[in-house]
């Protein structure tokens, strides 16, 4: 019944769901300058305040896993079995949301439709410069709870920057051969291999601290 809280978070989590899959497919086809939040609302049969009751902003609509990706790469910190180092779990998950094809692993078949969209909006690559800041901070903190330090530890803040810059330029390099046309499957070997690449070279600079 419409009483049970489960109910209702799954219907929430539906609303959500059908909210984000009409938004992204109205900017697939249109681009996402040229999509607006009312267009979208009508779209989906709700007002414009219920879409921005789940989304906040209009590109949270188009970048709606960001939270998710956080949560992972925290987990991966958080959760990793005793024996398994920091910097191996984070690792093991970026390779691994790749080779299962998982959407945040942001390369595969289809995937230069969605980075040529974010390419092409200013306000969409502002967003995710801001996730990027937003996510070395969050895995600073992680690796420095991890590592029994300070929150505010300098050494946490800059193996959370490298670890990022290796996501980050790996992401980037691979959204471009996307969108110029490369074959996905090649994409998504190389974007393994740069991933890995830049892993063994941090390891080796932390190890050397």
């Amino acid at each position: 019944m419409d009483g049970d809280p489960g109910l209702r978070e799954r219907k929430k989590r539906q609303t959500r769901q059908l909210i984000s899959d009409v938004a992204s497919s109205l900017f697939l086809t249109k681009g996402f300058d040229n999509v607006t939040v009312t267009e979208i609302a009508e779209a989906v049969n709700v007002s414009p305040k219920t879409v921005f009751n789940y989304f906040p902003r209009k590109e949270d609509l188009f970048l709606d896993r960001l939270p998710e990706a956080l949560d992972l790469i925290t987990g991966a910190v958080r959760d990793r079995p005793p024996d398994v180092e920091p910097l191996t779990a984070l690792r093991r998950l970026f390779v691994g949301l790749v080779r299962q094809g998982h959407p945040l692993g942001g390369v595969g078949e289809g995937y230069d439709a969605f980075w040529r969209v974010v390419a092409g909006s200013p306000a969409l690559l502002a967003r995710v410069r801001e996730s990027v800041q937003e996510t070395e901070s969050v895995l600073a903190a992680a690796l420095a709870e991890a590592a029994g330090a300070d929150p505010g530890d300098p050494w946490q803040k800059m193996t959370a920057a490298f670890v990022v810059t290796v996501y980050r330029t790996t992401y980037a390099e691979s959204a471009r051969r996307l969108i110029a046309g490369d074959p996905a499957a090649e994409v998504a070997e190389d974007h393994v291999a740069l991933l890995e690449r830049g892993f063994d070279a941090l390891e080796r600079a932390v190890e050397g601290r």
